[in-house]
């Protein structure tokens, strides 16, 4: 793995970072910064995503008066990742290195200038030494703009910073056949492109983060689509990032990427479901010729209705006839215009192909 993966986003969950007590647990945090020192004396580049502010700021913070969900997030976190960055610039330092705080928004990176700017802050600090440590800004982050959780954060950045492996450190091995607890189950040692699992996977979420295992295989599933090596694995086990980076540790979940990766605007479209301003429903013919291994663009006499109110190069969703959501797109017209050719011939794309994602 070391010869050629030369760049790794490592994202770090809460249940991995607190212990039972919901403090931060300092052995836990000082062993992965171990772990990234020895990665970077082997010569790969990481990144790391971080969980931890919330449950760090919970544990030292006792509101005066019962708080909503998002005003609870906004106390503990104001207060949660200063401690939280703070440790980690302690232990970075005892090896000489320096890390810096990246704190983003969903909606900060709903744009495609703001999202290569964001891209080019993390390669300036990159290129210069410096170790990102990125977190959702959950101080100023409200619902409707919120990432799922950080898993959603990591599969992003491991996407536009062209990453050659995502590691997803959790609190269990990886994805079990079955029920973790059941002692028949056991990890799926390797997930193909086109394999479905998902049946196997609970839709319980942990303890002190927002998301679950069904979460983690979504975000895995696409990201390893875009040809970006994905693995889930314990992150409390000893020296599991040397084990899956430098020794190839079958004791994990691994995601095989497609062999075709996609290019790099297709890349920040396929995580830009979030931000779509409205929708396309499109009828069997053109459903079949976008799924098809030719190259194809949206043309308008596939489409069959339009929804939302969108401008040129917005995102929108695409859906099948069923009205399920199949992929998104950068339009190449507003929906008014888009309106108006619904069904027509000789008519340019809608979407075109180098703006198209399916899923």
């Amino acid at each position: 793995m070391a010869e050629k993966s030369v760049r790794a986003v490592i994202k770090v969950g809460s249940n991995v970072l607190t212990g039972r007590d919901s403090m931060l647990d300092s052995g836990v945090m000082e062993s992965i910064v171990d772990q990234i020192a020895s990665l970077r004396n082997a010569g790969i580049e990481v990144i790391l995503v971080s969980s931890g502010a919330v449950a760090s700021g919970r544990s030292i913070v006792r509101s005066l008066r019962k708080l909503d969900s998002v005003s609870a997030r906004q106390l503990y976190s104001s207060v949660g990742q200063a401690r939280l960055i703070n440790r980690y610039y302690e232990l970075f330092d005892r090896h000489g290195i320096v890390c810096g705080q990246v704190l983003t928004t969903k909606e900060s990176l709903s744009t495609r200038d703001h999202y290569l700017n964001q891209m080019n802050c993390m390669t300036v600090m990159l290129e210069n030494g410096v170790i990102p440590v990125i977190n959702e800004n959950d101080t100023i982050s409200v619902t409707e703009l919120m990432f799922t959780d950080n898993d959603e954060l990591s599969g992003m950045v491991a996407s536009m910073m062209n990453a050659d492996c995502l590691v997803i450190l959790s609190n269990v091995d990886g994805i079990y056949n079955g029920n973790p607890d059941s002692p028949g189950s056991s990890v799926i040692k390797e997930i193909r492109p086109g394999d479905n699992v998902s049946g196997f996977i609970g839709t319980g979420k942990s303890s002190f983060g927002r998301g679950g295992m069904l979460t983690k295989y979504r975000i895995a599933a696409k990201v390893a689509d875009e040809g970006i090596e994905v693995v889930i694995a314990n992150g409390k086990k000893k020296d599991i990032l040397q084990e899956i980076l430098l020794h190839k540790s079958s004791d994990c979940t691994r995601f095989i990427p497609a062999e075709r990766p996609i290019s790099h605007i297709k890349k920040w479209i396929a995580h830009s479901d979030g931000f779509a301003k409205g929708k396309i429903r499109i009828n069997e013919g053109a459903m079949l010729a976008l799924a098809g291994e030719k190259a194809s663009s949206l043309l308008p006499v596939g489409v069959t209705s339009v929804e939302g109110d969108f401008e040129k190069g917005d995102i929108v969703l695409i859906l099948s006839p069923e009205g399920k959501t199949i992929g998104m797109g950068k339009v190449s017209m507003d929906s008014a215009r888009a309106s108006e050719c619904i069904g027509m011939k000789g008519r340019k794309p809608l979407i075109h192909y180098d703006y198209l994602y399916m899923e």
